[in-house]
C-alpha cells in the first residue's frame, strides 16, 4: 500500500512539473471584448391562451462579445424575464454580429442570436429562440449605447413579437497567451520587461457556493404542488457559482447564478449582478457586504422575476489562492410574493491575472504561471428522456462549456445547457466535474477524452426528481490549430432520484487560450 501511495504522488508530481522559461519568450495578446446589457419589451400572445397572461414581458439580456476582426464579432449569453408574470424564463444562446462605422462615433450594429430556454411551456413549446436585430450604436472610449429593432421568435411555440430594444456596452480587456504556452512558468528579468507586462493585473475571485433558502411570508409554490400554489415551508437547497472582479482594493462587482437541487420539484433558478465591499480586513479574515439585483423564478408562484439579494458574511483565507466563507442574506422578489432568508458557505479561489503588478498595491510578481482554459459550444441530443407523464422524448440542447486545465492531462469542466427542441422548453442543467485527455496522435490532429460530471437539472416536466444528475462521456477532439478544435462525444445521463436514463450525443467546438497568473 505504501508503494502505491508513493507511486501516486510521484505521478502527480510529474504531471505538475513544468520547465521554467524567461518571460521574454511568452507572447502576450490583448483581447478587446465587451459586455452588452440589453432591455427588450416583448408583447405577449394573451389572446391565444386560456389563462391570464400579462400583456408585456420585460426581457433583459447579458452577452459577452468577442471580436473576430474589425467588423465581425461573436458571443454567448443569457436572457431572462424581469417584468410580466414569467419569472423563471431563462435562455442561453450564441450570437454572430457585424459592427461597422457610419460617421465618426456612430456605428451600424446587427446580429443574430440563437438559443434555447423557456418559462410557460404552452408559449415556447420546445424552447428554441431566434432573435435577429439591427440598429445604431454610439461609441466613446470603449463604452457605448444603442437602440435596435428586432424580432424575438420562440419558433417552436407562439411567443414571438417584433420590438425595439435598448442596450449599453462596457469594455472588457483580457490579456492572455496562446494555448500552446499553457502550463508553463515564466520568470522575470530586466530583459523581459516591456510595456505589455508592466500593465496591472486583474484581481478576481471565483467561488462555488452551497446555500439554503428558508421561505417566509406569502411565499408560494406553483401548480406542481398539491394543492396548487400552496404556502412554501420547505427548505430549498441551492448550488451556485459567483465571479467577482475588484474595482478598488476592497470594492468589487460580481455576477452570480444559482439553481435548486432539493426542496421542490427541480426548476428554480436565479441570476444576479451586484456590488460588494470588504470591511475590517486582516491577513486571514475578511468581513463583507453585498447587494445584488437580478431575476429568479421557476417552481414558485408566477411573478415578474425581478429580485434583490442583499447579504453579509466573512472569509477565511486558507492560502494565498484558496479560502472559505460563510454568509447569510435576504432573497426577495420585487413586486412578487417570494421571500426567503438564506445561509450558506463558499469555496473561493483568488487570482491575479493578465499582468505582473498588483493593481492596487503596485507590488510586482517575480513570475507568471500560465493555465490553459477553454470555452466550448455544443449541440447536444438526448434520446428518450423520461417525462413526468410516463412518456419519453428526444431533446435538442445548446450548451456552453468552460474548461480549466490542472495540468497537461487532467482538467476541470463546467457546463450549462438549455433545451431548444423537444416540447420541453425550460429544461436546463448545470453540471461540473473532472476530465482526462490523451496525448495528441496521428500527426497531432486527434486526441481522446473522458469526462465525469454531475450537478442539477430540471424543468419542463422532465422527470429528474429533485434534480440531481450524473453524466459520464467519452469523446474525440480534432485539432484544427493549437487553439481551436472540433469535438464529438457520447455519454449516458442518469438522475438518481428521477427516471431519466438517457444516451446523449454531443457535437461542438472548443477554443483554448492561456490565462496569465501572477506569482510572487
Amino acid at each position: 500500500m505504501k508503494k502505491l501511495v508513493l507511486l501516486f504522488f510521484i505521478f502527480i508530481s510529474l504531471q505538475n512539473y513544468s520547465q521554467t522559461y524567461n518571460l521574454s519568450e511568452l507572447e502576450g495578446k490583448e483581447l478587446h471584448n465587451s459586455i452588452r446589457l440589453n432591455y427588450i419589451l416583448v408583447h405577449q400572445p394573451f389572446e391565444q391562451v386560456p389563462y391570464e397572461l400579462a400583456p408585456t414581458l420585460g426581457f433583459v439580456g447579458l452577452t459577452y462579445n468577442i471580436p473576430l476582426n474589425d467588423w465581425l464579432y461573436t458571443g454567448a449569453g443569457f436572457h431572462t424575464a424581469i417584468t410580466g408574470d414569467q419569472g423563471g424564463l431563462f435562455t442561453l444562446g450564441v450570437t454572430l454580429g457585424l459592427n461597422t462605422p457610419i460617421y465618426k462615433d456612430l456605428y451600424f450594429d446587427a446580429n443574430l442570436h440563437f438559443g434555447g430556454g423557456g418559462g410557460f411551456r404552452s408559449l415556447v413549446n420546445g424552447g428554441g429562440m431566434i432573435y435577429p436585430n439591427a440598429g445604431l450604436q454610439y461609441k466613446k472610449n470603449g463604452y457605448s449605447f444603442g437602440v435596435q429593432y428586432g424580432y424575438v421568435n420562440f419558433f417552436t411555440g407562439i411567443q414571438k413579437n417584433d420590438n425595439v430594444s435598448f442596450f449599453v456596452e462596457i469594455p472588457s480587456v483580457l490579456r492572455t497567451g496562446s494555448y500552446k504556452d499553457a502550463q508553463k512558468t515564466f520568470t522575470l528579468n530586466d530583459d523581459s520587461i516591456d510595456e505589455f507586462w508592466t500593465k496591472p493585473a486583474v484581481k478576481s475571485v471565483q467561488q462555488l457556493t452551497l446555500d439554503y433558502f428558508f421561505p417566509i411570508g406569502m411565499s408560494r409554490a406553483d401548480t406542481t404542488t398539491n394543492p396548487s400554489y400552496k404556502t412554501l415551508t420547505e427548505t430549498l437547497s441551492i448550488i451556485g457559482f459567483e465571479y467577482q472582479r475588484y474595482l478598488t482594493s476592497n470594492t468589487f462587482v460580481y455576477a452570480h447564478v444559482d439553481t435548486m437541487y432539493s426542496g421542490l420539484v427541480s426548476g428554480f433558478m436565479d441570476l444576479f449582478f451586484g456590488v460588494g465591499k470588504n470591511f475590517n480586513e486582516t491577513k486571514n479574515v475578511n468581513f463583507f457586504a453585498k447587494m445584488g439585483v437580478g431575476a429568479a423564478g421557476g417552481r414558485i408562484y408566477p411573478e415578474g422575476g425581478l429580485t434583490m439579494y442583499p447579504s453579509v458574511g466573512f472569509d477565511v483565507h486558507l492560502t494565498d489562492k484558496l479560502g472559505i466563507s460563510a454568509h447569510g442574506g435576504y432573497h426577495r422578489a420585487i413586486g412578487g410574493t417570494f421571500e426567503a432568508y438564506t445561509a450558506g458557505v463558499s469555496l473561493k479561489y483568488y487570482g491575479l491575472t493578465g499582468g505582473l503588478k498588483d493593481p492596487f498595491s503596485e507590488e510586482s510578481a517575480s513570475k507568471i504561471k500560465t493555465h490553459g482554459v477553454g470555452v466550448g459550444v455544443q449541440n447536444q441530443t438526448y434520446y428518450k428522456m423520461a417525462k413526468d407523464d410516463n412518456t419519453t422524448i428526444d431533446l435538442e440542447m445548446i450548451s456552453l462549456k468552460i474548461f480549466y486545465d490542472l495540468n497537461k492531462r487532467f482538467y476541470l469542466v463546467g457546463e450549462t445547457s438549455f433545451a431548444y427542441e423537444g416540447k420541453s422548453g425550460g429544461y436546463a442543467h448545470g453540471i461540473f466535474g473532472l476530465g482526462i485527455r490523451s496525448n495528441q496522435f496521428l500527426n497531432g490532429k486527434f486526441s481522446t477524452f473522458i469526462e465525469l460530471m454531475g450537478g442539477v437539472a430540471g424543468g419542463a416536466g422532465v422527470d429528474t426528481g429533485e434534480g440531481v444528475l450524473v453524466r459520464p462521456t467519452v469523446g474525440v477532439n480534432y485539432h484544427l490549430t493549437d487553439s481551436f478544435s472540433l469535438n464529438i462525444a457520447a455519454g449516458q445521463t442518469i438522475t438518481p432520484y428521477g427516471n431519466v436514463n438517457s444516451t446523449n450525443l454531443n457535437l461542438g467546438f472548443t477554443y483554448g487560450l492561456s490565462i496569465l497568473n501572477s506569482k510572487k
